[in-house]
């Protein structure tokens, strides 16, 4: 894996060997960050990561300039990947959080530009995410939340829906916040 853009640009990220998820390939990620290239000024924005995994999404954020990033990862070998990474890249404005997801979601009183959420393809309450999200408070009024998922899942139909993207296998559905 490698950063696709930004100051880091073209550094490989390797995991530790006993990593046991799904990144985002780089492929997906170029294209998401194509898309967001031309609607979010990233040195101005703060995003929140969940099911951060190896951390790239968080990488890629921090190497074009996010004001603040963080990520969540409940698994303790994949925080503990992240935390090397982030201590060998120097990253000042990335800070990891150990946490199950719904737990911080519940907590939570900072509010994002962006929320980037790539669980578990097998997770059993993946089609309840973006209403967990949405109504969790934790999106600014402009900003918004994608959901990275299985092609076999449509959120068309759901309320906030508002764009999918598909890049291969991989699939990102965007999201507007609950209105205040």
């Amino acid at each position: 894996m490698r950063i696709i853009g930004g100051r880091y640009k073209g550094r490989r990220i390797n995991p530790s060997s006993n990593f046991k998820a799904r990144p985002t390939t780089d492929f997906a990620r170029e294209g998401l960050f194509n898309i967001l290239n031309n609607r979010v000024d990233f040195e101005s924005i703060s995003v929140l990561d969940l099911f951060s995994g190896t951390g790239t999404i968080s990488y890629e954020f921090a190497s074009r300039g996010a004001e603040i990033v963080h990520l969540v990862e409940k698994d303790p070998v994949h925080i503990s990947g992240i935390k090397k990474i982030l201590k060998e890249l120097d990253f000042q404005n990335v800070r990891p959080i150990h946490i199950d997801v719904r737990a911080y979601l519940k907590t939570c009183s900072y509010k994002y530009d962006i929320v980037f959420a790539d669980p578990p393809y097998e997770l059993s309450w993946l089609k309840e995410l973006p209403d967990l999200v949405t109504l969790s408070g934790v999106i600014k009024e402009d900003g918004f939340f994608i959901l990275e998922h299985p092609r076999d899942l449509s959120f068309a139909d759901h309320k906030l829906f508002f764009e999918h993207r598909n890049y291969g296998g991989v699939n990102f559905s965007f999201f507007h916040p609950v209105s205040s």
